[in-house]
């Protein structure tokens, strides 16, 4: 089982996305993310959260928004995935480059027009929305099986 955080800067109708095309063996190799990934030993999810933008984008979060769970049932490997997914608006710093690939701001109208993850075109939409959501996303063979998506207001 796999813990991570998934983290999305937001401003003027824009949201930085990262384009994975720099990692080998990357299993998002080609797909535009959010920032974010995986928890180190004894972080809580928020900790995550920031240190991966940090490292990442060399942003620094002063507020975060948290919008739910992800769950991805044997999405890498054979490990499930939990994910904890948060918005910000309230950041200072100034982009760095990636290792992992480009970071680039996105106009919101456009970001389900990016090669994303199928899942991730359902989810995407709630962002803006009151509540949090609870998603379970079920990918064979790279595609989107299946998924449950619940709502709380």
């Amino acid at each position: 089982m796999k813990l991570a955080t998934l983290c999305y800067l937001r401003r003027k109708n824009k949201t930085l996305m990262l384009h994975r095309i720099k990692k080998k063996n990357d299993i998002h190799d080609g797909k535009w993310n959010g920032l974010g990934g995986k928890f180190e030993e004894g972080e809580s999810p928020e900790e995550c959260a920031r240190r991966e933008v940090f490292e990442e984008a060399g942003i620094k979060i002063n507020k975060l928004r948290f919008k739910g769970v992800l769950t991805f049932p044997e999405f890498s490997k054979g490990e499930d995935w939990y994910v904890f997914l948060f918005v910000s608006s309230d950041f200072t710093g100034k982009l760095k480059n990636c290792v992992e690939g480009n970071l680039k701001w996105i106009e919101d109208l456009k970001l389900l027009k990016l090669n994303l993850w199928q899942g991730d075109k359902i989810f995407l939409k709630h962002l803006n929305k009151k509540g949090f959501i609870s998603g379970k996303f079920k990918y064979k063979n790279g595609k989107l099986a299946d998924y449950k998506l619940h709502i709380y207001k």
